[in-house]
């Protein structure tokens, strides 16, 4: 028998449908969902970043969602802090967690143990951040490409804090990131992990990406952005760099009209789906299904838990 307590991974693009699937798991058997999204932590946009409803959440326990200010940031070293607190507290409950999101990079963290990277120097960051604002953050990216060409595929070039950090990384150490997330020496987590993919093509995800922010607006997206910029009018803050919250600042700010919003935030959702396709694509050991497949996947949960207490 194993003695490496089992969580189970749900891991997929956005709008492929994980959180219909985690609750077929949950009405199944004694499960929670602890969230691995790192937008999806954020308090002030529960519509804007899909988080689940009130009523999604009433079928079982539903962690790491909506507990951080717009103004904190959140990165892979502090998910896997936090994931690793909730899922001992699951497990006292005798609770089976269901890791549900879709950043590759924080649940290769927590399964593979997180990079060490040093203590960046405080003149170095303070470099970088200011490139950041008088040049772009386009302009890493493209420096990126050169020197760390894996990583800046993952990360989108208006990403002014991944584009930053990887910078710095570099500048300060002389390794880019990722030789820090696959040579240096990692503490993997005591967890053995089903990992399940929601897969779907990308030309099919398409419209429906569209139409769940079409769904978004309808429930309220410009109203709770509105809300968010009132407490937080900062647009630096860590909570409005995410897909949709920055392309609804912009609107709030006069500088698009709301087709014109809509149309960048479904452009901008697509290219992060098709990173996170790309990404999940390089990861071992997933076991792959269709959107709409929740029973099958939680009969397939059940089939390895009963394995694991046979062996």
């Amino acid at each position: 028998m194993s003695f490496k307590p089992p969580i189970v991974c749900l891991l997929g693009a956005t709008g492929t449908g994980k959180t219909e699937t985690a609750l077929a798991i949950a009405r199944r058997m004694d499960a929670s969902v602890v969230n691995f999204d790192s937008r999806q932590v954020y308090a002030d946009f529960p519509i804007i970043t899909a988080q689940p409803d009130a009523g999604e959440q009433a079928v079982c326990p539903h962690l790491l969602y909506g507990f951080l200010p717009t103004s904190e940031k959140m990165n892979a070293a502090r998910f896997t802090e936090l994931a690793k607190e909730t899922i001992e507290s699951v497990r006292t409950q005798g609770r089976l967690p269901v890791m549900v999101g879709g950043t590759g990079m924080y649940l290769r963290s927590l399964l593979q143990g997180i990079a060490p990277i040093p203590e960046i120097p405080r003149d170095v960051r303070e470099r970088v951040l200011a490139r950041v604002k008088a040049e772009g953050p386009q302009v890493l990216h493209a420096e990126l490409c050169e020197t760390d060409p894996d990583y800046a595929a993952r990360i989108h070039p208006n990403d002014s804090q991944r584009n930053a950090r990887a910078a710095e990384v570099f500048l300060a150490t002389g390794r880019n990131m990722t030789w820090w997330h696959t040579q240096s020496e990692h503490v993997p987590a005591p967890y053995e992990a089903l990992k399940i993919g929601i897969r779907l093509d990308l030309d099919v995800l398409t419209p429906r990406l569209g139409a769940r922010i079409d769904k978004m607006v309808e429930q309220g997206a410009v109203e709770e952005a509105r809300r968010a910029y009132a407490a937080c009018a900062d647009p630096e803050a860590p909570g409005w760099t995410g897909i949709g919250c920055a392309e609804l600042l912009a609107h709030l700010q006069g500088k698009m009209t709301l087709e014109q919003t809509k149309d960048l935030w479904a452009r901008n959702t697509r290219a992060y789906a098709k990173r996170q396709i790309t990404w999940f694509r390089r990861e071992t050991g997933i076991e792959w299904f269709d959107p709409g497949q929740g029973e099958a996947v939680a009969a397939r949960v059940a089939e390895w838990l009963e394995q694991r207490v046979e062996n």
